[in-house]
């Protein structure tokens, strides 16, 4: 009965974004981008329907691909309506990547690791830090139940950028937080806003 109770959430969930997106292929002649791994968006998706009651926005998402080296877009912000997807640079932790190969080897939840944690979370506002505007995490899983303690946030970094990828051919890291480009940091605060979800994850 509980599985039953589940995918009739789902459903319900998710009719309104799946219609969407057969009518965006309809309308538009161009492909929609396809970039999220299909494992990764099926984790990102159960998620949302395993935390919907703690997540208010259900209309857009962040998914960021943790697979990918950092010198590729790999944080979406996926319309989960139209089906659209925007990707983003964003940088993962220094603990998680020790050798600053570019490549993400490892996760923790632990104080102190500047490591990126996997899972679920939730936005909640945004704030003037050290890092200038912020948007505050707050971690739904037991793999990132340390994002509010650890300070984990999204804020803007001077070594997440193109240029940066041009010229090392990799991004800088952070201690742990998703660093986007100062260029991309007003659209990641105004489209997720408060409210809304970020999945992280290695497939």
């Amino acid at each position: 009965m509980p599985d039953q109770r589940q995918e009739l959430t789902r459903r319900a969930l998710f009719a309104a974004p799946i219609m969407g997106l057969a009518c965006a292929r309809m309308a538009h002649s161009t492909p929609l981008n396809n970039d999220i791994p299909p494992a990764l968006r099926q984790r990102a998706l159960d998620a949302m329907v395993r935390h919907r009651a703690g997540v208010p926005n259900a209309d857009l998402m962040g998914i960021v691909d943790f697979s990918r080296a950092s010198a590729s877009p790999r944080f979406h912000l996926l319309d989960l309506h139209s089906g659209q997807d925007h990707t983003l640079l964003v940088a993962h932790g220094r603990g998680s990547d020790p050798d600053h190969s570019g490549w993400l080897k490892r996760f923790s939840n632990a104080e102190g690791s500047y490591a990126s944690s996997p899972g679920a979370y939730v936005t909640d506002e945004i704030y003037n830090g050290k890092h200038g505007r912020s948007l505050r995490l707050n971690g739904l899983d037991e793999t990132n139940s340390n994002a509010k303690p650890r300070a984990i946030v999204v804020h803007a970094a001077w070594y997440v950028s193109p240029a940066m990828v041009r010229d090392t051919g990799k991004l800088g890291r952070s201690e742990g937080c998703f660093a986007v480009a100062e260029t991309d940091l007003e659209q990641v605060l105004t489209r997720l806003g408060r409210g809304r979800m970020i999945y992280a994850d290695k497939i």
